[in-house]
């Protein structure tokens, strides 16, 4: 279960990717609010992901010391 200490981090790089991709559709000219709500959603979850492994690590220490 080592690969879920890695996948928040797959999703701040999608967020960073979709602002990257958000500010060049900008530049062009075309509408990058899609671009930008995926980026916010991926980074929210990035942070949410985080949260929710400290709190499964914290109960799990807390049942081994039980």
């Amino acid at each position: 279960m080592s690969y879920l200490k890695f996948t928040p981090y797959v999703y701040l790089i999608a967020g960073l990717y979709f602002i990257y991709h958000g500010f060049t559709e900008y530049q062009q000219g075309t509408a990058p609010w899609l671009s930008f709500g995926i980026a916010a959603l991926a980074i929210f979850m990035f942070f949410f992901r985080l949260r929710f492994a400290r709190k499964f690590e914290q109960r799990k220490r807390d049942q081994e010391q039980s």
